[in-house]
């Protein structure tokens, strides 16, 4: 079967009847189509007869609203699939309806393909009905010049359609905050100006119906406020957010898409209320279950500065059946986050290394958990090196760096038996930037050395994974001394709970520690594959038997067989 990039799905069937037919053609679309498939609603349209066949507007109503709502959780199934509905001909009951559209609508993404669920009388792929087809859409949006059509009843399979009850209103997935009364043929309100918030991460289904209903309640403007800064940080796996930036291309590329007559303001949601509680202009505000308390807030907000409140429009949550135990149960950036752990960020160096070697560099925060990632990547059959274990060795009497250390600290940093004190040496050069240079142009290079050294035994051994375990990896410039760089992120609360609990020391001294190494974020940054220690014992090793399992998949591709 043919695959396109992008395609354009016209929906022909009351909305209703359509309900339940869902499932199958998502998934005849989502066999034709690889990446972004529109939707458009035009329930009632006849391909049939002479005459071409015109757009028309859709009442907006309650049962419309449901109708986006679970079209965007059955594509849930089908992630290959960018959906974007397009709202061009939904219209709300209101004073100030702007005009309709008479140009052609350019997209983001020109279909190749365009379906729909019309049903010919005989079931077969009419091509009278195919030809109406393709004339309807290009008559509505920019298409490519050889638009293929596709009638998709008869890739239903058996050719019968499904036996579910037709007529049976969808059940209700948003509704006005207020406890007010409301029928699904019920005429949704237009407001001019509205708001709606979110941090937006990794655009997705759950997103997409917060941001339809906001569009399709606004006439004139919608101001899109996107969590940034102070909002992040509490976020799982922060390390991970898309940049600000890329998050605003996403979202300003999917709402001209789906509706170019608006307006839109998007701006940086830096505090709780953002703009939602300080412009008098706004009339509503889209909220969904969890964050329904925070448009109540914008509401006292509100009030107590003077200003009127906003209508609040509540949507439901949209429900992952796919989500593991450590995963939320609902449609969230947050779990879309959670697996990316273990999985290959960007192309691996090239380094001059052994051709039978292929090495790691496994760093982290102080306190991220390392150490047994390490262990459980030598478990499964890496060979570890151990920075700090190697800076011991330098440390020790008649080590490489012991004569250095000593003539640039003083013979007041050793126990009476001449071993190196780290505790007093620690004590001079953390939060000391001048006293840590010295230290570390000395024992970087001589680390590097040695764990040359260990990669050559490693060879030796016949091993063809080799793990540098180092905090201090990118900090030292060791990248052209691995393939990749793998990275374990903790929130930094935790890394300072585990520093004192394992070091004995101050909650000040233990940030005092982080402070002298790079951030979580800086690390991710120049990172191939990112692991975290933050869940159980049991989803740690999952993540590193991923990450085991991947990396066995690629090392044939990126250096020759030993």
């Amino acid at each position: 079967m043919a695959v396109f990039r992008s395609g354009l799905l016209v929906l022909t069937t009351p909305l209703a009847s359509l309900a339940p037919r869902l499932a199958p053609i998502l998934t005849s679309a989502s066999r034709l189509v690889n990446h972004t498939l529109y939707v458009h609603l035009q329930p009632g349209m006849s391909l049939e007869g002479p005459a071409q066949p015109q757009s028309s507007t859709v009442q907006a109503t309650f049962e419309v609203l449901d109708f986006i709502t679970h079209f965007y959780t059955g594509a849930e199934v089908h992630r290959n699939l960018d959906v974007r509905i397009l709202l061009t001909n939904i219209r709300t009951k209101s004073a100030f309806l702007p005009p309709q559209p008479t140009s052609v609508q350019n997209l983001a993404h020109p279909p190749e393909v365009v379906l729909t669920d019309f049903q010919t009388l005989d079931g077969s792929q009419y091509n009278p009905v195919k030809q109406q087809l393709e004339r309807y859409a290009t008559s509505c949006y920019s298409c490519c010049p050889r638009l293929a059509s596709v009638l998709l009843y008869p890739d239903y399979g058996t050719g019968e359609l499904p036996v579910e009850p037709m007529g049976v209103p969808l059940f209700s997935t948003i509704r006005p905050a207020s406890p007010v009364a409301r029928s699904p043929k019920q005429p949704v309100r237009g407001y001019q100006r509205g708001a709606v918030g979110g941090t937006f991460d990794r655009l997705h289904n759950a997103h997409k119906v917060l941001l339809s209903v906001a569009c399709i309640l606004a006439q004139e403007q919608l101001v899109v406020g996107v969590a940034d800064k102070d909002l992040l940080k509490s976020k799982v796996l922060p390390e991970l957010l898309q940049p600000y930036a890329e998050r605003v291309e996403h979202l300003s590329d999917f709402l001209v898409d789906i509706k170019p007559s608006l307006t839109f303001d998007i701006i940086p949601l830096l505090d709780p209320y953002g703009p939602a509680g300080s412009d008098p202009s706004l009339e509503f505000l889209v909220v969904s279950e969890e964050t329904y308390r925070g448009g109540m807030a914008v509401n006292r907000f509100r009030l107590e500065n003077g200003l009127e409140e906003l209508a609040l429009y509540q949507i439901q949550l949209l429900q992952d059946l796919s989500h593991k135990e450590n995963e939320e149960d609902k449609v969230s950036s947050s779990t879309f986050r959670q697996r990316m752990l273990g999985k290959l960020l960007r192309p691996p160096h090239r380094p001059e290394l052994p051709v039978s070697l292929y090495v790691i560099g496994l760093t982290g925060i102080s306190g991220s958990g390392k150490s047994s990632i390490a262990k459980r990547l030598k478990d499964l059959g890496a060979f570890v090196i151990d920075s700090d274990q190697l800076g011991h060795q330098a440390y020790a009497p008649g080590g490489p760096a012991y004569q250095p250390v000593v003539e640039a600290f003083g013979t007041d940093i050793l126990h009476k038996d001449g071993i190196i004190n780290r505790k007093v040496l620690g004590s001079r050069v953390f939060g000391n930037k001048k006293q840590m240079k010295i230290l570390t142009d000395i024992m970087w290079p001589v680390i590097a050395k040695l764990s040359r050294e260990e990669m050559d035994r490693a060879v030796t051994e016949g091993k063809h994974v080799c793990v540098i375990d180092a905090a201090m990896l990118l900090e030292a410039g060791w990248q052209n001394m691995v393939h990749e760089v793998w990275t374990v992120v903790i929130p930094e609360t935790e890394a300072v709970r585990r520093i004192v609990e394992r070091d004995g020391l101050s909650e000040a001294a233990a940030q005092s520690r982080l402070q002298s190494q790079m951030s979580g974020q800086q690390l991710v940054d120049q990172s191939h594959v990112v692991l975290s220690t933050l869940w159980e014992p049991h989803i740690t090793q999952r993540q590193v038997e991923k990450a085991w399992a991947l990396l066995q998949e690629r090392i044939p591709k990126t250096q020759p067989a030993p």
